[in-house]
């Protein structure tokens, strides 16, 4: 099992500086962005920045590790916790939108792009995430239909893309500091995929 490389998320100017890269990379893209386009938002010149950070890559390589090892801590806590499915589902919802919360633009980058930096051998462990969490998603459906928690009907794998997709693209238009919380959103969805919206 693999997981992120490191949790570097640091304190004081080093972590002004990835947050403002990370906020960079969410708004124009990781190829669209430069160093000196960070360095500018900064207040920095680009040779200041280097002083942190050797290239752009080390910063979204650092962004990226930070939210996907508190995420999978997050996960890990509910797994071990030996939940039904449907309260494994919740939890599960409800953790994604607090690392939503705690790392929006992170999401955002990851949405975007995941897929093109698991090519380069420093981002793999990306695709090995993807890969956890699709299995990790799919297990908790299955034990859902296995038990009856979940329709006998239900296409697994149509769920979990569905779920994914429904819960992680909700990173373009949430905001931290919007009209509702992460976990009344989390509320919303898991009522909204669990039971519907028919009356």
């Amino acid at each position: 099992m693999v997981t992120p490389k490191k949790n570097p998320a640091g304190t004081g100017r080093r972590a002004e500086l990835l947050a403002t890269a990370a906020e960079v990379f969410a708004e124009q893209g990781y190829n669209a962005t430069t160093v000196r386009t960070i360095a500018d938002r900064a207040g920095l010149l680009a040779g200041s920045l280097y002083y942190h950070f050797d290239s752009k890559e080390s910063m979204a390589d650092e962004i990226l590790s930070a939210f996907l090892t508190d995420l999978w801590q997050g996960y890990q806590r509910i797994e071990e916790a030996c939940l039904p499915p449907r309260e494994t589902f919740e939890g599960l919802v409800t953790e994604s939108f607090r690392q939503m919360e705690r790392h929006r633009p992170a999401v955002v980058i990851y949405q975007k792009e995941a897929r093109r930096l698991a090519a380069q051998e420093r981002f793999r462990y990306l695709s090995d995430s993807q890969e956890r969490f699709q299995k990790l998603w799919t297990r908790t459906l299955e034990r859902g239909v296995a038990d009856g928690s979940f329709r006998r009907e239900l296409d697994v794998p149509v769920a979990y893309r569905f779920v994914r997709d429904t819960v992680w693209m909700a990173a373009v238009w949430f905001r931290p500091q919007g009209r509702k919380s992460a976990a009344q959103i989390a509320e919303q969805y898991t009522s909204m995929v669990l039971d519907g919206i028919a009356t």
